[in-house]
């Protein structure tokens, strides 16, 4: 043997070795099977029996051509724990033995790809997440079924083993499986699953629990029935729990302590969801199987169950499909729009975006805190347990938010202006959830920003937002079945992202290859004129604003539209309103910013000073004729100072630190 041929040979065993004494690897797969491929499954094995997987995640690639290497499905392994003899079943309900998580059937993809098992969370990998290889990376397995080399992805993992190779299960409907020697080798043979490889074990007897439905609403009785594959040589007792965030043992009645007894395969138990008069909004229980007899393992554990609150709220003006006016209030303070009066062209669009850019007020927040800012700004005035879907034009619970690959019946964030047309993507500390109070100062120029301007992003069926893809408006037209009550929506918001951001620009047609602009300019024209500005739409941008403290304009004053790109283009601006007459001697706020303590001078009258929130709420009144000092024990961030006297009324802004 050559000195290169030991070396190779030595770092073989090496990484052999290092596989074998991993804690969790890819044991068994079993990716096509006979007929309509509802016998699949991945097998996990764990070198600690009754292994707890909080952390895991396992996370299938395609590795064909149109795949790119690119994450399809991520499971989140949370709660989840190996049995008695480190074995952890993944696959449909038709496999057997029953496995420990289900999916649907035909779901694992034949090949040539890879599923690999990182220490991560299930959110790091939505659909189309390139495979990569960091420390996170527990292990991989790359397959197919008589498939050519995915040479892309042996590349990708290389990195974690150099000697990596694709394993072939054989040929297409085969009776194969792959599975893993003790030494971290493959071999291909009879499907062997919940059972070691190797023949060794100690013989298990799984408990499977049966229940009717997924959705239940308050006031429902729910039949659950546990079952063992066999029957009980001795009495076995049985405890479970539902509570999951909110939900806890207040909102159920019902035994969870139960017994199969001796000669028995099953017993039953029936649990009451109270039916109380709190809106708490839609929750989800887990029924989670407390540990048994290690003889004993516990199928298809950790089962969600929602519980439909019957306590939602219905507010006082309509959907998007059913429009009320009038019945909503702007939240704008009278002199928001003051320095654009009298502007045109040019002049007045950058007047417009010293406003709604302002880098000493306006705030950006997390791409991630956008979930929480749709949950409120998008709820459905129908059921506020539920978002409005932009293009479906339909409701859709809260909880049931996109956290991984699979988006069906689904929703998630749907970018008016798509980010690949725009240049703006995820930036550091974007998947965190900061809440309103801490935020990035922005400017016209943080162009990246765009990617959580939540005037420009809406709620959106899963399935939906991937249809629409990138398209251009006027390319994409919504659903079939749509009555359009969205065009006007999402074109104001696409409106107020072309003033907002430098390098953003509306143009006819459709510009395909050219970064920052965005079209069809006439077809968002149209859709602006003929979608009016609705109670729910000035619901949604006083919302807005209390998160990001800036409006879009086109809601507040929609015929601004024509003025900038439509008709009334060079024509001068009017403010539709006149804002009340100023004080007649200048009014001065200092120091600004301030810790709380300031001076109000100018004032020559008996005058009225209250101090508003962004969201009009009074903080704070005054009254005096003459300068004042103010000491108030005011939260960090925006207030407007209010004026009031004989004169006029006057609204000045102080930020506080």
């Amino acid at each position: 043997m050559s000195y290169y041929q030991s070396i190779k040979f030595f770092v073989f065993v090496l990484i052999s070795q290092m596989g074998f004494s991993q804690t969790l690897v890819i044991n068994e797969l079993d990716c096509d099977t006979p007929g309509i491929d509802n016998m699949e499954f991945v097998e996990l094995k764990s070198s600690l029996p009754n292994f707890a997987l909080d952390g895991y995640v396992l996370v299938f690639f395609n590795g064909s051509a149109n795949g790119g290497n690119t994450s399809y499905l991520a499971l989140d392994l949370d709660g989840y724990t190996t049995d008695v003899n480190g074995i952890f079943l993944i696959g449909s309900n038709t496999v057997s033995p029953f496995p420990q998580y289900i999916i649907p059937e035909n779901t694992i993809q034949n090949g040539a790809d890879a599923v690999a098992i990182y220490r991560a969370d299930v959110e790091n990998f939505p659909e189309g997440i390139v495979a990569y290889v960091d420390n996170t990376l527990v292990d991989v397995l790359l397959y197919g079924t008589n498939d050519a080399d995915a040479l892309a992805m042996i590349e990708i993992f290389k990195a974690f083993n150099p000697l990596i190779q694709q394993i072939n299960e054989g040929n297409a409907n085969n009776t194969n499986s792959i599975q893993r020697n003790n030494d971290g080798s493959y071999f291909t043979g009879v499907p062997t699953p919940r059972k070691p490889n190797d023949g060794s074990g100690i013989s298990i007897i799984g408990i499977r629990t049966i229940i009717e439905k997924a959705n239940y609403t308050e006031g429902e009785s729910i039949q659950l029935t546990f079952t063992t594959e066999q029957a009980v040589s001795e009495n076995l007792n049985i405890s479970f729990t539902l509570s999951n965030g909110t939900f806890n043992t207040g909102d159920f009645n019902g035994n969870t302590q139960l017994v199969i007894v001796q000669g028995s395969t099953s017993v039953s138990t029936t649990i009451i969801v109270v039916d109380d008069i709190v809106d708490e909004g839609d929750e989800e229980m887990i029924l989670r199987l407390l540990p048994l007899p290690s003889q004993f393992l516990a199928l298809n554990n950790n089962i969600r169950i929602r519980v439909i609150d019957n306590d939602f709220k219905v507010a006082g003006f309509g959907t998007p499909i059913n429009p009320t006016h009038g019945k909503i209030k702007s939240n704008q303070r009278p002199d928001y729009y003051q320095s654009i009066n009298g502007k045109s062209g040019h002049e007045l669009k950058t007047a417009l975006q010293a406003i709604i850019a302002d880098p000493n007020i306006v705030r950006a927040q997390t791409y991630n805190d956008v979930i929480d800012i749709l949950k409120e700004a998008d709820q459905n005035p129908e059921n506020s347990n539920q978002v409005w879907l932009v293009y479906l034009e339909k409701g859709r619970a809260k909880l049931d938010f996109q956290l991984n690959s699979d988006n069906f019946n689904t929703w998630n964030r749907e970018h008016t202006w798509p980010r690949s047309r725009g240049g703006f993507n995820s930036i550091e500390a974007d998947e965190t959830f900061n809440g309103k109070d801490i935020f990035w100062i922005t400017s016209p120029d943080s162009i990246r920003h765009a990617n959580s301007d939540a005037h420009a992003i809406r709620a959106v069926d899963g399935p939906e937002n991937s249809s629409r893809g990138n398209q251009f408006y006027g390319q994409y037209q919504g659903p079939a079945n749509s009555k359009g009550g969205f065009k006007g929506d999402v074109a104001r918001g696409v409106f107020y992202l072309a003033v907002r951001y430098n390098g953003l620009d509306l143009v006819s047609g459709y510009p395909e290859g050219m970064i920052g602009k965005f079209g069809d300019l006439d077809t968002l024209l149209a859709w602006h004129r003929r979608d009016k500005v609705d109670d729910y739409e000035i619901n949604r941008n006083n919302v807005v604003e209390t998160w990001q403290y800036n409006r879009n304009p086109f809601i507040d004053m929609p015929e601004l539209v024509e003025y900038i790109w439509g008709s009334k283009q060079g024509q001068t601006w009017q403010n539709p309103t006149s804002v009340a007459t100023h004080f007649s001697d200048p009014i001065m706020i200092y120091p600004n910013p301030s810790n709380g303590h300031f001076f109000i001078s100018g004032i020559k009258e008996n005058t009225k000073i209250e101090i508003l929130r962004p969201d009009g709420n009074v903080c704070g009144h005054y009254y005096t004729d003459e300068k004042i000092e103010i000491q108030n024990e005011l939260h960090p961030g925006l207030y407007f100072i209010k004026l009031t006297n004989q004169v006029g009324v006057t609204t000045l802004s102080i930020m506080i630190k």
